[in-house]
């Protein structure tokens, strides 16, 4: 559903709206909000925090449309501004759209015309929230946290997305590239950079196709995080799908090097948020908790490729894979062993 506000002081017009878009008012794809002047809307924009478009007239009583386009580029980037008047000159037309109005409609109202503004109004602003959702989960944002940045994407949206944590009910997987510290070791460090890249974009790619994020590249290690329906399963898939393509990769005979890979997955309720210093401006969004301590564990307790979940995941996912049980192994900071089984297919 999109919150709608409209600031106008005839009260008329709020007939004619709840007239005009009754049906998708019943559908609950549209939710209006109403005031009759500036003041009256910065009220009610605090009131209801999730609104999307403002919908505005020009002349108003106390605060005038064009002085609350000011305001709302001030405080709230995002919200985005249609100017409905009837003062259609282009001096009115250039003053608004300076003042950061998205779209100019004049009256009397051609309501099949509003509606096609409204939605694509409402697509730009969900298209923005997608991109700073990407940004935030897909580990760009905390690279490049400067003034620069800040400024051109708001700063109170970019605040509120760093500063942003949950708990989440999620599954994480450690792929650590067994045997890699070798190559390393015995390797110009462009051979070793282009390799392990190599490796890596394998893997990668079958965390995106299920659509898993990589949280973060550890030495020759992928922690990688899958939310939303099925995350078990689909931390599974992903991770069958990545033993089996670094099983196909060919041995490095220069290098003296065959890839293979050992993970550990587990699933839970995890803490998700930024974690890191800021004063450094260094933020790292990932995920911690004991669900990921013993992810991690598993992967260090797993053999060459061999993938490790606990008992409790085994029994929410024996129906759909097939597994082995391994046995108990003792895990730090853990009182009795754990019990785990190995993934087969």
């Amino acid at each position: 559903m999109s919150k709608i506000l409209v600031v106008d002081d005839e009260s008329d017009l709020e007939i004619l709206i709840k007239q005009k878009f009754r049906q998708k008012i019943r559908q609950n794809e549209y939710e209006f909000v109403f005031a009759l002047n500036g003041i009256q809307a910065l009220e009610q924009l605090e009131q209801h925090r999730d609104i999307e478009l403002v919908l505005s007239d020009i002349n108003m009583p106390e605060m005038d449309g064009l002085t609350l386009l000011s305001k709302i580029s001030e405080n709230n980037s995002l919200l985005k501004s249609v100017i409905v008047s009837a003062y259609g000159d282009m001096e009115n037309i250039r003053i608004a759209m300076n003042r950061g109005a998205f779209d100019f409609i004049t009256k009397p109202v051609d309501f099949k015309d509003l509606e096609i503004t409204i939605d694509r109004t409402i697509a730009h602003v969900q298209q923005i929230k997608h991109t700073l959702q990407a940004l935030k989960e897909n580990d760009i944002l905390r690279m490049y946290v400067d003034e620069t940045v800040l400024n051109f994407m708001g700063k109170k949206e970019v605040e509120m997305a760093i500063f942003d944590n949950e708990t989440v009910d999620a599954s994480v997987a450690f792929i650590d590239i067994v045997g890699f510290t070798k190559i390393s070791e015995n390797n110009s460090p462009d051979v070793v950079v282009n390799l392990l890249n190599d490796y890596f974009d394998v893997m990668v790619k079958e965390i995106i196709n299920e659509k898993g994020i990589v949280d973060k590249f550890m030495g020759d290690c992928v922690m990688a995080v899958f939310k939303g329906s099925y995350h078990l399963d689909r931390a599974i898939d992903a991770c069958l799908a990545i033993r089996d393509r670094i099983q196909e990769l060919p041995a490095r005979s220069k290098e003296g090097f065959k890839p293979k890979i050992s993970i550990g997955i587990n699933s839970g309720e995890m803490v998700s948020g930024n974690i890191g210093s800021c004063t450094l401006r260094r933020l790292d969004y990932t995920v911690i908790g004991d669900v990921v301590n013993v992810a991690a564990r598993l992967q260090s307790a797993a053999a060459t490729n061999q993938i490790l979940i606990s008992e409790e995941n085994y029994e929410r996912i024996k129906e759909s894979f097939s597994c082995r049980k391994v046995g108990s192994i003792e895990m730090k900071n853990k009182k009795n062993p754990v019990v785990v089984y190995e993934v087969i297919s």
